[in-house]
């Protein structure tokens, strides 16, 4: 049964730095999945903010968090990370990681985490 875990997730000041965890089990992080963080704010869908490929080992980005946050993986725990820095405001959202299989692409997750909020104050 694969269970995504977001961890993370708080109050930071305009320019702050949060690092969201994302725990993974039920498949490993050398199994053939994309997996991906996403957010969402009330009445908006739900958007891609960045993606990692674990067959590829690539990553990609939204154009709005290039630069500032950054995807990565820990094999020995399973889990995936997004280093978020230089907070804004408008980084305000619950944050979802999403994991698809047998794909290199984030789109459509098979799984979904119950998402962590993130809110950047001004």
């Amino acid at each position: 049964q694969v269970q995504l875990v977001e961890s993370g997730g708080g109050l930071v000041q305009h320019g702050g730095s949060l690092r969201l965890s994302c725990a993974v089990s039920g498949f490993t992080l050398e199994d053939y999945y994309a997996i991906g963080w996403y957010r969402q704010v009330p009445g908006k869908e739900r958007g891609e903010v960045a993606c990692i490929s674990l067959s590829e080992a690539t990553t990609s980005y939204a154009d709005s968090v290039k630069g500032r946050f950054a995807i990565s993986e820990d094999n020995a725990k399973n889990t995936i990370y997004l280093q978020m820095n230089n907070l804004k405001p408008e980084d305000t959202a619950v944050y979802y990681c999403g994991a698809r299989y047998g794909s290199s692409r984030c789109a459509s997750p098979h799984y979904w985490g119950q998402g962590t909020q993130v809110t950047v104050s001004s």
